[in-house]
């Protein structure tokens, strides 16, 4: 029994869900719209501001669509609701990120900065050298984004130096003893 999916979802003040054929929802809020298309055999059901997901039996694969159906589905009224943002920090002796335009460049010491292109959906500010900030409304691009600019120098276990996410917590591991 999927208790994700069976969990109703509650629709904001401000929010719109519209289901057209084919199980192609679109939900519009403050922040913008977003849109995706389900497996057609689930049954997504808007009623009195509730959103629910039914699957048709307990077929294994229906019953693994289930809740992944209703996690997308809050997912997106989360996101056009409130938002999604995901804070990463540079540790390391030399290492800086800033903007310039709509290029983030992070220089993380490799010979060469590293350059990503700010694509659309998303938003990216760098407070200070050492901080960058990733926010939009779709939840998977911006876990996308943000684990792509993690993955250009991830943290070490000896320093602790690279690009982490502001509450991971780093294992530190000990560095070679000394011979007697």
């Amino acid at each position: 029994m999927s208790r994700i999916g069976n969990k109703v979802i509650e629709i904001p003040a401000g929010v719109e869900v519209t289901i057209n054929d084919g199980n192609h929802v679109v939900v519009k809020g403050s922040k913008g719209t977003l849109e995706q298309t389900f497996n057609a055999d689930m049954n997504i059901k808007l009623e009195d501001n509730q959103l629910s997901v039914e699957r048709p039996s307990d077929e294994k694969r229906f019953k693994q669509l289930h809740g992944t159906t209703r996690a997308l589905l809050a997912n997106m009224v989360n996101g056009v609701h409130e938002g999604y943002k995901i804070e990463l920090s540079i540790v390391g002796l030399g290492y800086r990120a800033n903007l310039q335009g709509k290029k983030l460049v992070l220089n993380v010491g490799y010979s060469h900065p590293v350059e990503f292109d700010v694509i659309d959906g998303i938003t990216v500010e760098v407070p200070s050298q050492t901080e960058i900030v990733v926010s939009g409304i779709d939840k998977q691009l911006v876990g996308e984004y943000a684990a792509n600019i993690r993955a250009t120098r991830k943290p070490e276990p000896y320093k602790g130096k690279g690009i982490r996410y502001k509450n991971e917590i780093i294992k530190k591991k000990e560095g070679k003893k000394a011979a007697k």
